[in-house]
């Protein structure tokens, strides 16, 4: 049995950084020459000098409700009574027809297109290391209807060389029998139905023993579930992907975080802004696809994670990330006013001696109050008051300020936590 999907897997780090920024720039001149989106998101520059981190760190991230905003402006009625042709906002290098066989939906909604090259979504690199191999069955019990995760995974499965039987959601009777006759050698779908099929299985008193391995994904897998599918007999590994990029990261046989897809390109930013975060800092997952057809440079996940240090155990060579960490919109309503994120590091970045800041909001709704505890190697009521100052100048609240000694705060991600009482 091969262990690695591919050599791209075990290459050398210093090796893979070079291909990938070797692609870099060429992505970037596809997604300005052929969509609307990012001809106008990076109007004026120069493709060819994006060819390091550093450089792609310039650039602007795009955020998925600014992915939304411009899909649903394309979609308004025009002075000319036409709705607009291109209901996924000019983000889509793809036309209708037949280099784009179906256009799916995901929740608000967001049109995403599909495309007809081999492996769309990269799914395939993650069924193997779950296990999975060419001339098995696999019973996909993600949604074939409007949004693409059925798609994705059938399409990695016959990549993969593997058959398909699209259980998609629901009637869990006949998700049992269609195992029990046709046993397939493992599930993919949320780990939460493969729960609810296996206790249906046991209340009908049907046995399932070729069921043995599983991919999941699509929501969280905590180490209790994963612990209660292995008492069934069931190996189980999640993935990290979602509809507008694909594969993103997976988890290997050595269940130590989750290594990234050979196909993307990946930073940690600080949540609100694009600055990228200190190694093993929690921040929100920044991701630059390399595919032509929907070339999504720096898009915001709105997901939290971090860098996982050393190599994975399972041989493989690419970065790891800790997995889903919860999410990176922290906004709040305080006193009737919005606070972001973004505010909180435009207050941060006014003061050199702050090394990092979280704005802690406490209280009962409606008697809410505002504290931002700074990270700082100058502490004095000097300082404080400046800083307050300068939050109410940008928030247009008052806030007092804690200041506290480097490495006080929690490594989490959160920017604004809000720990009001909503009884």
């Amino acid at each position: 049995m091969t262990l690695f999907f591919d050599e791209l897997e075990t290459r050398n780090p210093a090796q893979r950084e070079a291909d990938l920024m070797r692609a870099l720039p060429l992505q970037i001149a596809q997604a300005q020459k052929n969509t609307v989106a990012f001809a106008s998101i990076l109007a004026g520059v120069n493709a060819a000098s994006i060819d390091s981190r550093a450089a792609l760190a310039t650039l602007p991230v795009t955020r998925k409700h600014e992915l939304l905003e411009r899909q649903q402006a394309a979609r308004q009625i025009g002075t000319s009574g036409q709705t607009s042709n291109d209901p996924m906002g000019g983000f889509s290098a793809l036309r209708y027809g037949a280099s784009m066989p179906h256009i799916f939906a995901s929740p608000g909604a967001i049109y995403e297109p599909g495309g007809i090259r081999r492996d769309y979504w990269r799914m395939a690199r993650a069924m193997h290391a779950a296990g999975f191999r060419a001339g098995q069955l696999i019973h996909n019990s993600f949604s074939y209807h409007f949004v693409p995760a059925g798609s994705m995974m059938e399409t990695g499965a016959h990549a993969l060389g593997c058959t398909v039987f699209p259980g998609g959601t629901g009637q869990t009777e006949q998700q049992v029998q269609a195992m029990a006759e046709l046993q397939p050698a493992g599930y993919i779908g949320t780990p939460s139905f493969l729960k609810i099929i296996l206790e249906k299985a046991l209340s009908m008193g049907v046995a399932l023993p070729s069921v043995t391995r599983a991919l999941v994904s699509g929501e969280a897998f905590p180490p209790s579930l994963r612990d209660w599918l292995q008492t069934h007999g069931i190996e189980a590994y999640q993935c990290y992907a979602s509809a507008d990029l694909g594969l993103i990261a997976y988890e290997t046989a050595a269940r130590e975080g989750l290594v990234l897809d050979e196909g993307v390109i990946v930073e940690i930013v600080r949540p609100g802004t694009g600055e990228t975060v200190a190694p093993g800092e929690v921040g929100e997952l920044v991701v630059t696809t390399l595919n032509p057809d929907y070339p999504l440079i720096r898009f915001g996940t709105g997901d939290l994670s971090a860098v996982l240090p050393g190599n994975c155990p399972s041989g493989r060579s690419n970065t790891r990330i800790k997995g889903w960490m919860g999410r990176a919109d922290q906004t709040v309503k305080v006193r009737g006013m919005f606070v972001h994120p973004g505010q909180i590091n435009a207050v941060a970045k006014r003061f050199p001696e702050i090394l990092k800041a979280r704005l802690v909001v406490t209280g009962e709704m409606a008697n809410d109050s505002m504290e931002l505890c700074v990270e700082s190697t100058h502490i004095s009521p000097e300082l404080a008051q400046r800083i307050s100052e300068a939050v109410r100048d940008v928030t247009k609240l008052r806030a007092t300020v804690q200041l506290l000694p480097p490495a006080s705060l929690a490594n989490d991600g959160k920017v604004i936590e809000d720990a009001r009482s909503y009884k």
